[in-house]
């Protein structure tokens, strides 16, 4: 009997619907909202006519809430990952906010010197953008074969829907963008990258 094939070389994204994320989300959006008042031009890196934030102080009393509650979710990834939580210890980076009206999107970009990364949805209305994932390995790019449709072994990219209180977690190294947001509603992420580093470093 011929068995399923093994995937040696899988990439995990984590896709978690949060509980109890209403009124950390208020709090986010007015946080993020403040932010947007005092810097209305916000920075430039893959934002597509979108607003994006400076990085968060985390200092701050609202990012600290919103750490707490994705806590246990970087959690389930280290233990996924069966990375070594004794010896090491989770840092994040650095978080900012992404603001997406109507017609602004992301452009194809991955985030360097960290680990893993996360998109966490404070607004989320229909149509307002998916996060598109690419295929990291190079040799599908050169040569394929045609699919009569894509599933998880033959597809170069796959995509996830945002929705509000959905957290998606995925390795810094894989290529990803935005669409563009088809509706008249904010479509408010917030961006955070995390890095794995030995205890004492």
């Amino acid at each position: 009997m011929m068995k399923k094939p093994n995937l040696l070389f899988p990439t995990p994204v984590w896709t978690l619907e949060l509980e109890n994320f209403k009124s950390v989300n208020e709090d986010m959006y007015n946080y993020i909202k403040n932010e947007q008042a005092s810097d209305s031009n916000g920075i430039n890196k893959s934002n597509i006519k979108g607003w994006h934030s400076k990085d968060f102080d985390l200092d701050h009393s609202e990012p600290k809430k919103f750490i707490k509650l994705i806590s246990s979710s970087i959690e389930q990834v280290m233990t996924d990952m069966n990375w070594d939580k004794e010896k090491q210890v989770v840092k994040i980076n650095n978080m900012w906010a992404i603001i997406n009206t109507g017609g602004s999107s992301n452009a194809q970009h991955q985030h360097g010197n960290s680990n893993i990364s996360g998109a966490y949805y404070v607004r989320a209305p229909k149509n307002s953008g998916d996060i598109v994932f690419y295929d990291p390995r190079p040799a599908p790019v050169y040569f394929h074969p045609n699919a009569k449709s894509p599933n998880l072994l033959n597809a170069q990219v796959n995509s996830v829907s945002p929705k509000e209180g959905v957290l998606v977690l995925f390795p810094s190294y894989l290529d990803h963008s935005v669409n563009k947001n088809l509706s008249n509603e904010e479509r408010i992420v917030i961006s955070f990258n995390i890095r794995i580093n030995s205890k004492g470093n």
